[in-house]
């Protein structure tokens, strides 16, 4: 345990920031499973919709932003490879 207010500070930060991350980061790994496993819905839908998560998170440095743009290449990739089958 820091002795120093400003290092108590900095971990209570750190918690509250960490779980805001981890809150994000967990939306859209699941929006992700969402469009890769229903069929039955529309998935250019939800394709849109996790591709909102993923620039929001790389805007907020949760991910880099090359990272959420490769994320988003694949999964579009796939989607439309499934649609057009």
């Amino acid at each position: 345990m820091p002795h120093i207010r400003s290092a108590k500070k900095r971990n209570r930060q750190n918690i509250v920031r960490r779980s805001r991350n981890r809150a994000i980061r967990t939306q859209f790994r699941n929006t992700i499973k969402q469009v890769l496993g229903n069929s039955e819905e529309n998935p250019e839908e939800l394709l849109k919709k996790a591709q909102s998560q993923l620039d929001r998170a790389a805007t907020k440095g949760i991910i880099h932003k090359k990272t959420a743009s490769r994320r988003v290449g694949r999964l579009a990739k796939r989607v439309h490879a499934a649609s057009s089958k």
